[in-house]
């Protein structure tokens, strides 16, 4: 087995730039590095809800196959710019979200982030996943960028926020609805 990092510091990034497996550089406030850093903060999210305790099992394994997915949207953004993430995997999401739907109370308004922790870093992950979008869009003008990454983001931040309301549910949280008429 080869290792990709023997050497966890290069210098190499001293000056703002960096490479993404190429000889070209990139400032590190680019678009493209500002939406492989909120990838990857959105990872780092996921992983908090997963160290809550009381995460179902099968919820631990759909968050952790995100987790990947997550780490492959990073590469399909870097070059060669192979396309990684499919059609598929935003089929699956969208499955996801209308299995847990049925196990929920149809929505009259929006639901305040809070709950307990897991319920509340999902939120917030949820959050993360949206400023990712944000960080995406500026690339869609690029010849290599595939419309299939920005659905599959919007599609994620959907799921976080289902996931959320399922993980809610199942640690008995009661959902607090938002009143536009309170003060």
């Amino acid at each position: 087995m080869s290792y990709r990092l023997t050497k966890i510091y290069t210098r190499t990034g001293d000056d703002g730039k960096t490479n993404l497996g190429t000889k070209d550089r990139f400032s590190k406030n680019s678009p493209r590095i500002e939406a492989l850093g909120t990838l990857d903060e959105l990872n780092c999210a996921l992983g908090v809800v997963l160290a809550q305790p009381g995460i179902p099992g099968d919820m631990h394994k759909l968050f952790t196959l995100i987790q990947h997915d997550l780490f492959n949207l990073g590469a399909e953004l870097c070059p060669p710019y192979q396309p990684i993430v499919t059609d598929d995997k935003i089929q699956e999401l969208e499955v996801q979200i209308d299995k847990w739907n049925e196990e929920l109370e149809p929505l009259t308004e929006f639901v305040l982030p809070r709950g307990d922790l897991a319920t509340a870093h999902c939120h917030m992950a949820r959050a993360i996943c949206r400023r990712a979008e944000r960080r995406i869009v500026p690339l869609l003008d690029e010849d290599n960028f595939r419309i299939t990454v920005l659905k599959y983001i919007n599609r994620l931040s959907d799921w976080l926020f289902v996931a959320a309301r399922i993980l809610g549910k199942s640690h008995k949280q009661q959902e607090v609805l938002w009143d536009h008429e309170k003060r």
